[in-house]
């Protein structure tokens, strides 16, 4: 049992640390980077257990709807949808990252912006029939101006759907008994998370920002030993609910 710990917990691993190399002495001891940096354009590892909740999200809106990727850094999770007659973009303010995504994902719009900070005036004018917002929150300082940001680029009864990594009682056992903690919560990784959401946690954070028909589900591993986890929540107005199927495979209620 130890072992199967070790490997779905060590840190460094390709989900925790997408873009960077293994953490080494010159690593900790060098200057910072200015920004979260993408050198190529190839989908992030967590992409893999993410799908299963942003692809029937995405898949079952209108053609012809707008859609934001809210962080989106070298925009290879949007890319995957450029077939569903959506209009994308992206925004990110990773400057390396939105170099990649115009550089190799052509038929998207995207845009350079802070994403708790006023956003850029290309942008700040539109309105989007849904959000995604993937393992972003748990990087910034402060969530509430994101999602603020987020709640305004929506037209009434848009949608969000959000992920941050999971936290709850049992994970944060398992990872204390495998000695992972320190690795889990690194503070050696510049850029790296500093928000640690659970469920009540995140659910109090869309409901103060007006959010509505919250949905919950788990992304990753087994129950309750989630990687991550994803609220589907709504603006209000609009005249519509969440997306008639669901579109959150054993989504709950928050």
């Amino acid at each position: 049992m130890r072992s199967r710990f070790r490997s779905d917990f060590a840190m460094p691993s390709p989900e925790i640390r997408p873009d960077r190399e293994p953490l080494t002495p010159d690593a900790v001891t060098a200057e910072p980077a200015t920004e979260y940096r993408y050198s190529d354009a190839r989908p992030r590892t967590s992409h893999r257990f993410l799908l299963q909740a942003v692809e029937p999200f995405l898949r079952s809106l209108p053609s012809g709807s707008r859609v934001l990727d809210f962080g989106c850094g070298n925009g290879s999770l949007l890319a995957r949808f450029t077939d569903c007659g959506l209009e994308l973009h992206g925004v990110d303010a990773s400057k390396s990252g939105i170099s990649q995504a115009r550089q190799h994902h052509r038929a998207i719009v995207f845009h350079i912006g802070d994403v708790t900070a006023p956003m850029p005036p290309d942008l700040a004018q539109v309105r989007f029939d849904a959000i995604v917002c993937t393992e972003v929150v748990e990087h910034v300082f402060d969530p509430r101006k994101l999602l603020r940001n987020i709640f305004a680029l929506l037209k009434p009864g848009g949608q969000l759907l959000i992920t941050t990594p999971y936290h709850g009682y049992l994970k944060n056992l398992a990872l204390a008994a495998a000695g992972h903690m320190d690795a889990h919560y690194t503070a050696l990784w510049d850029h790296g998370h500093i928000k640690f959401f659970s469920r009540r946690t995140l659910s109090a954070l869309l409901e103060e920002a007006n959010f509505e028909e919250l949905r919950f589900s788990g992304a990753g591993r087994a129950p309750f030993f989630w990687k991550s986890m994803v609220f589907l929540a709504r603006k209000p107005g609009g005249g519509r609910g969440l997306a008639q199927d669901g579109s959150l495979p054993g989504g709950r209620r928050a």
